[in-house]
């Protein structure tokens, strides 16, 4: 399968890639600076530009068949980079005829089915007050692509680890999951759904 992958860069981006990669996928990802990505591998393209350039996203989801997404908010000045970013990937990919796209997203984005515990609650206000246009602007991208007509499933993920794989999961909804996941986790799950439909139109949380 070839894959398009945005946020290839970071630090789950970058475990993603690679177990994309390993998996025998071909991927075609964007960067800043193509340069400073060390992953260096026969079926692996990346081009340079910016979410934020339509040409540059239409250029790396033109002639694939699933579009992966792990971009996140780098600041929490009211910029919603990511939500405008969104845009771009979702009409590439209606141009291109590219149906599948699985993206992730902080747990403090809410899901109808969630079952928020205190703590839950807690966390969630601390993030709203803390960090609340970063997650405004998640929360724009999960709407809209809860609105678009892709096959389209949300991973919903707590704090982010750099633990090794721990090969079990958690998998529900904010008040199932715990607060921990390690990254390379995240990719694993992520990359099983481009073969299963069981969170089509979902959007789980997971967590180790």
């Amino acid at each position: 399968m070839k894959i398009a992958i945005f946020g290839g860069t970071g630090k789950t981006g970058q475990h993603l890639v690679q177990q994309a990669l390993d998996a025998g996928h071909e991927v075609v990802m964007l960067a800043r600076t193509p340069s400073n990505f060390t992953i260096r591998h026969p079926k692996l393209t990346v081009l340079q530009g910016d979410i934020l350039d339509a040409e540059h996203v239409e250029a790396v989801i033109q002639g694939t068949d699933a579009v992966m997404s792990v971009l996140g908010p780098r600041s929490n000045k009211p910029e919603f980079v990511i939500s405008q970013g969104i845009d771009h990937i979702l009409n590439a990919m209606k141009q291109h005829n590219v149906r599948r796209i699985i993206i992730s997203a902080g747990a403090g984005v809410r899901d109808p089915l969630d079952k928020p515990k205190f703590i839950d609650h807690l966390f969630g206000f601390l993030l709203n007050l803390l960090s609340k246009n970063a997650v405004e602007d998640m929360k724009q991208v999960v709407a809209k692509v809860r609105d678009s007509d892709r096959d389209w499933s949300v991973i919903r993920v707590p704090m982010l680890t750099d633990q090794p794989p721990q090969g079990t999961l958690k998998i529900g909804y904010v008040g199932d999951i715990t607060s921990r996941l390690s990254r390379a986790d995240m990719a694993a799950f992520m990359l099983k759904q481009l073969d299963d439909d069981t969170y089509l139109k979902k959007a789980p949380a997971i967590s180790n």
